[in-house]
């Protein structure tokens, strides 16, 4: 592995991160915000800083895969950590890993915050909380990939490091072309969500700080009280159906918008959808059942809201869930293990996952019925590779072990059960919201410095997909072997 060619990488990404800190500088300088300053301060900081480590660490030749994969993980990590400046530059966090938590809640999509009264943040940093969301979102590597052609060279390493899903799928035959279509597709969205909303009342400001939020699936609002701040259906309903876009894979957008939709065809988009409409109806059911709700509206929106919300792990909020029934909350609880389709900006296990698990189970099951029969396990018609097979299962069970892991850890540094479980499934799985003390309305501001260092490491570990970030931490990944070239 060649550090200099790692370095490199990871500065040329932290130097875009800088830029992108100066648009926030804008935003503060046009509302006339002092703290403004701050912004600008931290972005010359990180710009001035990569920019010389990047001319430093010059290098000729291809990237392996042991390189692809350490300069995802680094890169994410040098983004938390230049993302946190803006933060700790203007005064708004005291803390230096609060700041970083907050960096990597926005990079990640998790959502979840450290602030108590985010109305009284300036728009600048309100911008920046949304802009690290919708970076994040699709991914800043493949960003780079789609604006700087000259990485096309171990591109699709990247591409694959940094993609969520079992399988990354090119539209076209060079991976920059693939890279340019889905951020088409996602700006494309992100500015139809921002019309929307500005038709249904919102400012321009919040309107695009919560569109930037919505199709990164991220959930950093504008306002304490999230989208219920805006006591609007419309804008609601605006909400769950570009939650449930940003939540389906991209490439079928991509094919729907050049006349050529696949959606109906797709098995996970159908199970997606499906796991989503159930939801929806039992918690719309269920919370009809209680005195909470008398109308029927009411309680459809929000059990869509919030089961959309969750289940494509965006983590916006239009209700207080933890007062809805006990059989509501267990049915947004399974949701936190679904996430969203492979090939979307939701987070979780991933739809595909989750399919192709309930039909391998379903095959075991049979196969006790029929010993000697021959039984494949099936998406539609084709065939499922046992490689496959054997990377969704080892995922899952990794998935649920760091979940496990994560809440034994925040259990021993003095937390109860139900916020140690919450916390840690919504930061493995980017959701943001969980239970107990880190609820619908609450934050972790009140948390401990180890408590945000370890949550920060499972956003990361969650959003790369657990494998990118655990095989640098595998002996034979440094070892000298053709096999990994």
């Amino acid at each position: 592995m060649s550090l200099r060619r790692v370095v490199h990488v990871v500065c040329l990404l932290q130097i875009f991160i800088a830029l992108s800190m100066l648009t926030a500088a804008g935003v503060g300088l046009w509302y006339r915000e002092e703290v403004a300053w701050g912004v600008f301060l931290a972005a010359v900081t990180a710009l001035a800083a990569n920019g010389a480590l990047w001319a430093l660490s010059r290098s000729e030749g291809d990237l392996t895969l042991r390189e692809s994969f350490a300069i995802v993980s680094l890169a994410w990590t040098a983004t938390a950590v230049f993302g946190a400046l803006p933060y700790l530059f203007t005064g708004v966090i005291e803390r230096p890993a609060a700041a970083a938590f907050e960096a990597m809640s926005g990079f990640t999509t998790t959502g979840a915050t450290v602030f108590t009264d985010i109305e009284a943040l300036p728009r600048s940093i309100l911008f920046w909380r949304s802009l690290t969301h919708w970076l994040g979102g699709m991914g800043i590597i493949v960003l780079v990939i789609a604006v700087l052609p000259y990485l096309g060279v171990g591109g699709m390493q990247l591409f694959k490091a940094e993609v969520p899903g079992p399988t990354p799928e090119r539209l076209q035959p060079r991976i920059t072309q693939t890279a340019k279509l889905l951020w088409m597709v996602y700006v494309g969205l992100t500015a139809t969500q921002t019309l929307l909303y500005v038709a249904g009342g919102m400012s321009l400001f919040d309107a695009v700080n919560h569109s930037f939020a919505t199709m990164a699936t991220g959930g950093f609002s504008t306002r304490n009280a999230s989208l219920a701040a805006f006591d609007s259906p419309f804008i609601q309903w605006v909400t769950v159906a570009f939650m449930y876009l940003a939540g389906v894979n991209f490439s079928l957008h991509f094919r729907a918008v050049t006349g050529r939709p696949v959606y109906g065809r797709d098995h996970e988009w159908r199970f997606f959808t499906g796991v989503l409409v159930l939801a929806g109806v039992a918690v719309t059911a269920l919370n009809l059942s209680s005195p909470a709700y008398e109308r029927l509206e009411p309680a459809v929106r929000d059990a869509f809201f919030q089961a959309a919300s969750i289940l494509t792990t965006t983590g916006f909020v239009s209700a207080d869930y933890e007062l809805w029934l006990p059989g509501s909350q267990m049915v947004l609880f399974a949701l936190f293990f679904v996430g969203g389709m492979a090939g979307s900006t939701g987070g979780g296990i991933k739809a595909v996952r989750v399919l192709l698990l309930l039909k391998q189970t379903a095959n075991e099951i049979r196969r006790h019925l029929h010993p000697r029969a021959v039984l494949l396990t099936r998406v539609g018609t084709k065939p499922v590779k046992q490689d496959i097979l054997a990377n969704v299962t080892g995922f899952v069970i990794l998935y649920l072990l760091l979940c496990l892991a994560g809440a034994v850890a925040l259990g021993m540094l003095g937390m109860d059960l139900p916020t140690a479980i919450g916390a840690s499934i919504a930061s493995v799985g980017n959701v943001g919201p969980g239970f107990g003390e880190v609820g619908p309305t609450d934050h972790y501001g009140w948390m401990s410095d180890p408590a945000m260092v370890l949550l920060s490491f499972l956003m990361m570990v969650g959003r790369l997909e657990i494998y990118t970030v655990l095989l640098l931490f595998h002996p034979e990944t440094w070892r000298r072997r053709r096999a990994y070239h």
